[in-house]
Formats: C-alpha cells, sequence, structure tokens
C-alpha cells in the first residue's frame, strides 16, 4: 500500500458510535501512530523519520507548535505529530497521470479525506482556462504566467497572497518582502482564523500580542487554567508538561462545554506508569461552561478576587498597570449571581470552588485556544482573562502568565517575520531602511476582507503559500464562489487539497519541499527556522531525500517569482536569498528586533528565546506605558427556545482541514464525521434519538439560514443547551460577516442551530 495512492474514494460516512473515553495516549495512540506511519513510509522510513522529530539536530515537526523541553526524549512525538509527519514524508505520488486520469470536476466530487491520502505531489501543473484537467507546466512557465497576471492588474491591492503557518521564517520573510515591493499589505494569514482575537486582546493590555510564558513556567506554577482548549487532540505533547507540572504541586482548572479525555487522565507513553499502569489525573476541577459563557465565569472570578481582604497585589496594581479604577467600579456595579449562573451553566458552588483555588495559587497561568478566540466577544473574553492575572501580579514573575497555545507550527513564527495585513510603522520603517524602497502602508486585507475582495471583484489574482484555503475559511458557499471569480489561483503545495479543485479561471499548483525533505541549494545544504507557541525560535533540518526532482523550496519559489515579475525595479538579492538562507537570517536580523546576530544564535542547540518586556522586565509597550485593564460589559450567546448553540471542532484523526482518518476515538466516534454531538436531555426534547439523523440550519437576525445536511444525532456529555461538529463540514453554516469584534475571526465557536429531520435524498 505504501507506494500506491488508493484508487477510488473510500469515505462511507457511517458513523459507529460507543462510550467517549476518560484518557489520552497510552499504548492505543502508539500502535495508531504507527500503524499510519507504516501504511504511509514503510516500516525502515517510519524509523528513520520519526526518531528526527523535534530533536536538536532534526525537523521540527510539521503539526502544532508546542515547544520542546531542553532535554528530549529520543522520541519527542505525539500521535498527531506522527500522522502529520507520515502524511508529509508518504511514499505515495501525485503525478502527471494522476491529474490525466482525474478531471477536475472528478476531483471536485471528492472529500478531502480522499484528496489527502493520494500522496505527494511531484510536478508543477498548470490548469488552462475552459480546460477539463490540469497538464504538467515547467516551473519557467509557471512563473510566467503568474507575472503576467500580476503585473496586468490594475493595482497591487487586486492580488491577495495568503499564508499557511508552516511556512517557515526564512520563507515568510521573503514572501511579505515580495508582496510589499509589488506594492500591497494584502498578507491574510491563518492566524486571522484562529489566535488574532489573543493578538488584539494581548497587545492592547499588555503591549505584545504573544504568550509571556516560557515551557519552564509551567513546572513552576502553583496553578494552571486550560481553557476552551482540547490538549489531548491538538496538543497532545502539552500532556506531558502538565503532567510534570503536577508532580510539581500545580492545580489544573479545566473549562470547556466537553469533557477532554486528554485532561481527565493522561497516560505517557514514555513511562512505565503512564503504558502500564493508570497514568495521571490532570484536572482538579472541570467547569462544564456553556458556549460562549467564558467571559462570564472570569468576571465572577475577579468580582470574588475584589471582595477578598488581602487578595489584591496593591504594589504591581500600582507600579505597572492603567485603568484599574474603572474596572474595579465596573465589576463592583455588575451582574448579579443569577446572570453569571446563566451565561455559564454553572453552579455557585463550581465558581466558589474555583475562586478558592485561584486565591491560594500565588503563581498562575491561563492556557487557551480556540475556545476562547472564535466568539463575536473573544476580545473582551481574553481581554478578561489578563484582568484575572493582573489582580494578583501573575504577570513578569516564574510561573505566571498568559499562554495562548498556538495550533499550527510556525504560525507565531509568520507573524513576526511580517506577515500580517496591518503591519505597524516600525516594520515597515526597517524595511525601507534596510532594502532601500517605499513599502505601501495602507492596511490590507485579512481573511475575511480578501473573500469578499474576490467576491465583489475587487481582488483578481490569489497566491497562497500553503494551506487549504477553501475549507479552512467561513461561509463555504460564498468562499467557494468568490474564488471561482479569480483570474488566476496559485496553491504551493506539498498535496492534494479541496482548494485545488475550486480555482479561478486559471489555476497553479506549485510543489514544495516538505519539513522532512532534504534541502539542497547552490551553496549546499540549508536549514530553516520557527519560531513556537512560546517565542523560542530554533532550527529545521529536513534528512529524506525530495519527493521529486521538481520540488522547490518556498524560499527559491518566493525568490525566482520576485525576480520575473519584479525585475530591474527590484535591487534586492533575490537569486543570493535562494542560494544560501544565512543570507536572509543576516536580512532579518537587521529589520526585527531580538533577531540580532540570528545566524550565531540559532546555531546554538535549541535555539534561542525572543525577548518579551512584560514577561522580562514587566515593561509594557502600550500606549500607556503600562499593563491595561479592561472594563467591558459582559457578553455571552443566548439560543430562542428549541435552538442549540453550536461550536465546530476537530476530530482526533484531523489537524486542521488535514484528515488523517475518519475516527475521534476519545469521543467514542468511529467511521464518520458528519455526526452532532448533543446533550441527551437536549436530544430528547427536540425529539432525537441517539442515532437518528437531522439536517444543521444555523439562523441569523437578518432572516437567512444556512443548512448542512445529514448529521447522525450523538447522545453525549456536553453542556446543556450546547452542541458540537466537525469543521470544514460545518464551516458553511458560519456566515463571512459572523466574526469577532475588533479582530475580525470567524466566530464558528457560537452558532444558533436548529435541529430538523434529516431530509430523503
Amino acid at each position: 500500500m505504501a507506494g500506491k495512492p488508493p484508487a477510488s474514494d473510500p469515505v462511507q460516512d457511517a458513523p459507529e458510535v460507543g462510550a467517549p473515553q476518560h484518557s489520552a495516549v497510552g499504548i492505543p495512540a502508539i500502535a495508531h501512530a504507527l500503524k499510519i506511519s507504516q501504511q504511509q513510509m514503510g516500516v525502515r522510513r517510519t524509523a528513520l523519520t520519526l526518531l528526527r522529530v523535534n530533536q536538536k539536530n532534526g525537523f521540527d515537526c510539521p503539526g502544532c507548535a508546542w515547544p520542546e523541553d531542553d532535554k528530549r526524549h529520543a522520541a519527542e512525538f505525539c500521535e498527531n505529530g506522527a500522522k502529520a509527519v507520515a502524511e508529509e514524508a508518504t511514499l505515495r505520488r501525485v503525478t502527471p497521470d494522476f491529474f490525466a486520469a482525474h478531471p477536475v470536476e472528478d476531483l471536485a466530487t471528492r472529500s478531502g479525506y480522499w484528496l489527502g491520502q493520494q500522496g505527494r505531489l511531484t510536478h508543477p501543473m498548470y490548469l488552462p482556462e475552459g480546460a477539463e484537467r490540469y497538464e504538467p507546466v515547467t516551473w519557467e512557465r509557471a512563473f510566467d504566467l503568474i507575472a503576467e497576471e500580476l503585473t496586468a492588474l490594475g493595482s497591487p491591492d487586486e492580488a491577495v497572497f495568503y499564508t499557511s503557518g508552516r511556512t517557515s521564517n526564512e520563507a515568510a520573510f521573503l514572501y511579505q518582502l515580495f508582496a510589499r515591493e509589488f506594492g500591497t499589505n494584502n498578507l491574510p494569514d491563518c492566524s486571522n482564523m484562529c489566535h488574532e482575537s489573543s493578538g488584539s486582546a494581548l497587545t492592547d493590555t499588555l503591549g505584545v500580542g504573544k504568550g509571556s510564558v516560557l515551557l519552564e513556567d509551567l513546572y513552576k506554577a502553583d496553578l494552571i487554567i486550560v481553557a476552551g482548549q482540547n490538549p489531548g487532540t491538538n496538543h497532545p505533547r502539552m500532556l506531558s508538561a502538565l503532567e510534570k507540572a503536577k508532580a510539581g504541586g500545580a492545580k489544573i482548572i479545566s473549562i470547556n462545554p466537553l469533557p477532554e479525555a486528554g485532561l481527565e487522565r493522561f497516560k505517557n507513553p514514555q513511562t512505565p506508569r503512564g503504558l502500564a499502569g493508570g497514568g495521571t489525573a490532570l484536572t482538579d476541577l472541570f467547569l462544564q461552561v456553556r458556549i460562549g459563557g467564558d467571559q462570564a465565569l472570569f468576571r465572577a472570578l475577579n468580582r470574588g478576587i475584589l471582595q477578598t481582604d488581602g487578595a489584591l497585589d496593591e504594589d504591581f496594581i500600582r507600579d505597572h498597570t492603567h485603568g484599574f479604577e474603572e474596572f474595579a467600579a465596573l465589576v463592583r456595579a455588575g451582574e448579579d449571581a443569577d446572570d453569571t449562573l446563566r451565561a455559564t451553566g454553572l453552579t455557585q458552588d463550581e465558581i466558589e470552588r474555583a475562586l478558592a483555588m485561584v486565591l491560594a495559587s500565588e503563581r498562575t497561568i491561563v492556557c487557551w485556544a480556540m475556545g476562547l478566540t472564535q466568539h463575536k466577544h473573544s476580545v473582551p473574553t481574553i481581554q478578561e482573562v489578563v484582568n484575572l492575572l493582573l489582580l494578583r501580579g501573575n504577570v513578569g514573575r516564574p510561573g505566571a502568565g498568559v499562554c495562548p497555545v498556538r495550533g499550527h507550527s510556525n504560525v507565531q513564527g509568520d507573524r513576526t517575520m511580517g506577515i500580517f495585513e496591518r503591519p505597524a510603522p516600525a516594520f515597515l520603517d526597517a524595511l525601507e531602511k534596510e532594502f532601500g524602497f517605499a513599502p505601501p502602508r495602507e492596511h490590507g486585507y485579512d481573511v475575511v476582507r480578501a473573500i469578499r475582495a474576490l467576491r465583489d471583484g475587487r481582488a483578481k489574482v490569489f497566491f497562497a503559500m500553503g494551506g487549504n484555503f477553501v475549507s479552512a475559511t467561513p461561509d463555504t458557499d460564498v468562499t467557494e464562489a468568490a474564488v471561482r471569480r479569480a483570474r488566476l489561483t496559485v496553491h504551493v503545495s506539498t498535496k492534494l487539497n479541496r482548494s485545488h479543485v475550486v480555482t479561478g479561471a486559471r489555476a497553479l499548483i506549485l510543489p514544495t519541499l516538505g519539513r522532512t525533505e532534504r534541502d539542497r541549494q547552490a551553496s549546499g545544504d540549508q536549514f530553516v527556522t520557527v519560531e513556537d507557541s512560546m517565542g523560542m525560535v530554533h532550527a529545521s533540518r529536513g534528512r529524506l531525500e525530495p519527493a521529486g526532482p521538481r520540488l522547490l523550496s518556498e524560499p527559491a519559489i518566493v525568490a525566482r517569482l520576485a525576480r520575473r515579475t519584479l525585475g530591474d525595479r527590484s535591487s534586492t538579492p533575490w537569486e543570493a536569498f535562494e542560494k544560501d538562507y544565512a543570507a536572509i537570517r543576516d536580512r532579518i536580523a537587521r529589520v526585527i528586533p531580538g533577531f540580532e546576530d540570528f545566524n550565531a544564535k540559532v546555531a546554538r542547540p535549541g535555539g534561542f528565546a525572543l525577548p518579551h518586556g512584560p514577561r522580562d522586565s514587566r515593561s509594557f509597550p502600550t500606549a500607556t506605558g503600562k499593563a491595561n485593564f479592561t472594563a467591558a460589559p459582559v457578553e455571552h450567546p443566548t439560543a430562542p427556545e428549541g435552538r442549540l448553540l453550536l461550536q465546530t471542532l476537530r476530530s482526533h484523526d484531523q489537524y486542521n482541514t488535514t484528515i488523517y482518518g475518519l475516527d475521534d476515538r476519545y469521543r467514542g466516534i468511529k467511521n464518520g464525521r458528519r455526526v452532532v454531538l448533543v446533550h441527551p436531555d437536549d436530544a430528547r426534547q427536540l425529539g432525537f434519538a441517539d442515532g437518528a439523523y437531522a439536517d444543521l440550519i444555523s439562523e441569523w437576525t437578518d432572516g437567512s439560514e444556512r443548512r448542512a445536511p445529514g448529521f447522525r444525532v450523538v447522545h453525549y456529555p456536553t453542556a446543556r443547551g450546547c452542541a458540537a461538529a466537525y469543521y470544514p463540514e460545518t464551516n458553511v453554516l458560519v456566515p463571512l460577516d459572523h466574526t469577532a469584534d475588533t479582530s475580525n475571526t470567524p466566530a464558528s465557536k457560537s452558532l444558533v442551530v436548529r435541529l430538523e429531520a434529516a431530509r430523503e435524498s
């Protein structure tokens, strides 16, 4: 099986449902990881590849952005990391013969799972206007086609340059440099859809849009609050850190509408207790909050702190914060207990138990992910988290701080490198000084605005550096129609996905090297760098032979495209950058603070930490020069009688839009993805037995509706009045304009839906 792609789409979405599990990892995770790895890579390649993942002289896992300890285990990867590596290092190949056998119309009927399972792309492919099939094209002709379209635009702002978090620091820096030399800040990226709310909230309150803790801080904490996050599936190596924190005496509060197996009990596969024993119980208090009730919960905790004598860190508040009195006045005059209980779905006893744990902790860390960032009121929710930490001085103290857990390897590094539609003036000034051109100053399009621009004909060329834009974005029908209006769509990719079959009038697929592969350039073998979720920068070196001789690296693709498009108008040494990535790092060192002596720093095993004022010196680069308390009214979504609040989420056999398989082992789901998880009492009240099929219809205040058909109803212990289903299948339910205030992130975690008996097909 390892050398041949599947011949037909195997997806038979007929979910089988068992009981959810109450522990994560252990022997089943090892077995599943090895099974998938050997299917994709074979036995020998599996051993050689997995032993290099996340090692100091190896390559960074293309999955999540969780950091590594300085001391590494020989098997420094998790189950989903092994799946991500296997997908990239697979022996399956998608050659021109495959495209000759499969018209685009046929490929468009295939599932995302099937497309991904076909294997690695090996040749540049071109879909001419009006053609039925992709055909092979030379790299020279591909760059000519792109340059022709770009230079024919009426304005550089008619081009959109999208980026996935998988892109290295070196490639991201070149990519934004090319876009800005071309003349636009239209640089949407996957951050716009995930942690943009975190960046917005933290920039306003602390002055830095990143987390303020390092990995060792978790081991020093008294209390770790994990809110809106499922580490067992999305960041499995975080469980090892939580286990180590527990061994050091930390308590853990988990806040989530769904119970998550990994936060209940962790069976560490690297220890005898984890393999053969009962593992480690992680959560000391589980708060099963209603969807979107987190702001109300943190506000209630903050009210309790304010009402407790001696609970405030008055010296910290006086010396390092701004806005405390306004915030305190709002909280003291705010919601009554009944409002809080309605918003959170919790009992007063549960809130008081959480408050007691907060008050008993001198060093508190709050971790969060998409469960907090993808609501209309996400930014004030995260600001309320910051308020909680500021009240007790838990920023800039060892074992304390904010910890937004990024979901994609180097998504944080891309933003550091300048992949941002709203660049800071200081960054543009540094670019201008270093490269001698005047960067555009007008803000560009984020993801949602880019889709609108494509829809309205204001954007005509769409270029994606990685990712699966069509499947990752909201309002699927609107997005696909918008993309089809483009004159040209281009995707730099390692594997097939849905975005390759939803095209503009013309389309290109440009195959690129993966993290696992050796990158040979004119000056010799190259390495790239990445930034993890905690601001550590380190090298990544692939060792495998490339999937085919025609692959180019991402830096090489950008450099060649820039030379072909910009020509003599650019004095940037693009050819030198392609030959030697150290030359790129030298320029990064002169443009971006914290990267001084970049090549020397990254040569150290394990890399280096970027500076962080709030963490390092309690200095806050905000408008006030201090950490800002924020006073916002409490919001939470509500659903009318007979309706539910739906959140979209991942299955365990999934990473973002990449589907590794059709199971969600920890939730008891097998062989299917079209399921909706509903509390048994809610399901019975709505008239749906366990196993019945329903259409999901989202309802909006303008009277519009969106339908996702054919979901098996699963009676599941979620919070009352709430439901959950997987994306991208449910992205169709999320309107393009349903976004978070300030950050404009799609609010995919709070949809009002009704269930209707599934229509007959």
